[in-house]
């Protein structure tokens, strides 16, 4: 009854072949021992090294990055965070000028302009020393950044592209218009 048995697996091939892939698997594995040579081993591991300092060095560049971004935009927040109490201020102040412009001296009136006079210098020397500034308009030549036109005029006095009138004040935050002057702008001679 063995050599039936036998005879069967002459005759059948996926026997045959699975008992070859059996060998063949075993084989395979041994191979890979003998390819896997100490040299190539450690060549792999530098190569991997080299990849994670890479990720590393990577990564603490992002991270650097990343706080460097968060600095400024703190910077930014703080040094701008003035803004609406500035734009609320500057209209207090126009109204200051708006009543000296209109203030009639008289004879019991006089200290009281000065007086009111003096309130508005010092609003003006608060404001500077919070880094609000006037922007510099008449004489100047146009500059749509900081300047809003409102008219054009022709002139002799200042050349084409001049700011030759000044209707309110503008103010810079910083490095930032608050509010742009409100100017009329020279066409040259007519």
């Amino acid at each position: 009854m063995s050599n039936d048995k036998d005879k069967d697996k002459d005759l059948d091939p996926n026997a045959q072949a699975s008992n070859d892939s059996y060998f063949a698997d075993g084989d395979s594995s041994q191979n890979d021992s003998h390819d896997d040579s100490p040299e190539l081993l450690i060549q792999e591991l530098e190569q991997q090294v080299v990849e994670l300092r890479d990720r590393e060095l990577k990564a603490q560049a992002e991270l650097e990055n990343f706080r460097r971004r968060m600095l400024r935009d703190v910077d930014q927040q703080l040094r701008f965070s003035s803004m609406p109490l500035v734009t609320d201020l500057l209209e207090v102040l126009d109204n200051l000028n708006r009543a000296m412009e209109s203030a009639v001296p008289t004879a019991g009136s006089e200290g009281l302009i000065a007086g009111v006079k003096l309130v508005q210098q010092q609003f003006v020397n608060v404001l500077s020393k919070h880094q609000c500034k006037q922007i510099p308009s008449v004489g100047m030549p146009f500059d749509p950044n900081v300047h809003q036109a409102i008219s054009q005029q022709p002139s002799v006095t200042h050349a084409a592209g001049t700011v030759m009138l000044e209707h309110s004040v503008g103010y810079m935050l910083h490095d930032r218009v608050v509010r742009p002057s409100m100017v009329v702008v020279s066409t040259g001679p007519a």
